[in-house]
């Protein structure tokens, strides 16, 4: 048990602590106060542009507890509640769901891309770029799920993955639009289409395994 430090009370400022006070109920709003790194929550209420927040239930939130002496409140907050064990090891829930919705719409891009080279089918950019704005869109939702050191570098690879794609997806339009014929076998054995595969594989396992191991797939 701690005396409440000077920085938190910096960051709680702009909030005005009550305990019963009669407060006129003018222009009067209700909202709720939540603190990183605790649980659970406490009513504030919004009086004429001012928030307040009852001190014994800030006490509570915080884990911590009250002393009165005088006219004088001494606020001592708990310790903070450790880390969990995903907080800088392993992988989010949110992150792994949003990677692999990434990854789904990557591989289905890939796959659209080499089958249209396969039969010849003509590829133009309208097509090509519904493809790469689903990816891009999970792309940047992955990167809001990140929140592990886990999911940081495995988002860094995932980028990297978007990135060997859209070269990919670039170069085959950039031949089309001369007219020039790809040979499917050609690129089904091309250096660049054959590290986007292997780098699914990568990321694929680590999914599966919870855990994160850059074999170098992705570079």
């Amino acid at each position: 048990m701690r005396p409440i430090a000077h920085s938190r009370w910096l960051a709680l400022a702009g909030l005005l602590f009550a305990q019963g006070l009669g407060f006129s109920q003018a222009g009067q709003q209700n909202g709720t106060l939540i603190v990183s790194g605790h649980s659970g929550q406490a009513a504030v209420t919004q009086i004429n542009g001012r928030s307040y927040v009852a001190v014994d239930a800030l006490a509570r939130l915080m884990n911590g507890s009250l002393g009165y002496e005088g006219n004088q409140i001494t606020l001592t907050l708990g310790a903070v509640p450790p880390a969990g064990p995903t907080a800088n090891h392993g992988f989010s829930k949110d992150f792994l769901n949003a990677e692999i919705e990434t990854t789904s719409d990557i591989r289905e891009w890939r796959s659209a891309l080499l089958n249209a080279v396969e039969n010849s089918y003509p590829i133009t950019d309208v097509w090509m770029a519904s493809y790469r704005e689903q990816a891009a869109k999970n792309l940047r939702l992955t990167s809001v799920a990140v929140t592990t050191n886990s999911d940081r570098s495995a988002f860094q690879l995932l980028s990297k993955e978007f990135d060997h794609m859209q070269e990919l997806n670039n170069r085959v339009l950039a031949a089309r639009k001369k007219l020039n014929y790809i040979n499917p076998d050609s690129l089904k054995k091309d250096a660049l289409n054959q590290k986007i595969l292997s780098c699914a594989r990568s990321l694929a396992a680590m999914t599966t395994s919870g855990v994160f191991q850059d074999d170098g797939s992705c570079d």
